[in-house]
């Protein structure tokens, strides 16, 4: 556990690295698939403080299995889109702030050109508001199972984040390195199409097929982008 507790320290130092958290406004995680244990960051700590011993283990119920410090509040989140998505090897949450405008906004980040095209296959969704009861049970959790319900049964790794109605983005990938950088992008698609969109106000979607094909050179069977 502890190559993953590096693995996932230096995903959350990456965070303010990238200008994506203000203060402690994120957590990164990511998963042992064998052992059904995830690491992830404590709540609340600064980052400045932390050190790779500091990450949190939990299993897939969220009981704590190793480490000094309460895990992130938002663990039970990240934990249902573990539970429903075996693909997903680490999960991101910030309130960057143009992702998390979309958010507020409630609108999805539409997909305007091919620098979104490459990493997201059409808008990124944004969830639907959750009810006053969803707030007061289970926040956290509820939050994951909007986000599912979201997705439902898209491919995770084709839309590999969405914004929360009101709150903020969570990113996900195929370890928690891929996750951060999925959160990189979108910060950086979110504010290009809201620039887009201030240029021109009826500007149009990205035309299907030049985002099919900037993403399938990337992710698709026959991809050839790279080495």
């Amino acid at each position: 556990m502890q190559k993953l507790k590096q693995q996932v320290f230096d995903a959350n130092m990456d965070l303010p690295r990238n200008g994506l958290v203000t203060f402690t406004w994120g957590n990164a995680s990511a998963i042992d698939r064998e052992r059904g244990l995830v690491v992830i960051k404590p709540s609340g700590i600064a980052y400045g403080n932390m050190k790779s011993d500091d990450m949190v283990v939990v299993d897939l119920q969220g009981n704590r299995v190793e480490g000094p410090w309460c895990p992130s509040s938002d663990t039970a989140t990240h934990l249902a889109l573990y539970r429903r998505y075996p693909q997903l090897g680490g999960v991101v949450h910030t309130h960057s702030t143009y992702a998390t405008a979309w958010a507020q906004a409630g609108l999805a980040i539409p997909a305007l050109g091919t620098t979104h095209a490459d990493y997201f296959f059409g808008d990124i969704p944004c969830t639907r508001a959750l009810s006053e009861e969803e707030v007061q049970e289970e926040y956290e959790l509820n939050t994951g199972k909007v986000i599912v319900e979201t997705l439902g049964t898209s491919d995770p790794l084709h839309t590999p984040g969405i914004v929360v109605y009101q709150h903020g983005p969570f990113t996900w990938g195929k370890d928690a390195a891929d996750a951060v950088h999925h959160a990189v992008v979108m910060e950086a698609v979110a504010r290009m199409a809201w620039i887009a969109r201030s240029i021109n106000p009826a500007l149009k979607p990205i035309d299907t097929y030049l985002m099919n094909k900037h993403f399938m050179r990337k992710h698709g069977p026959n991809a050839y982008y790279g080495q």
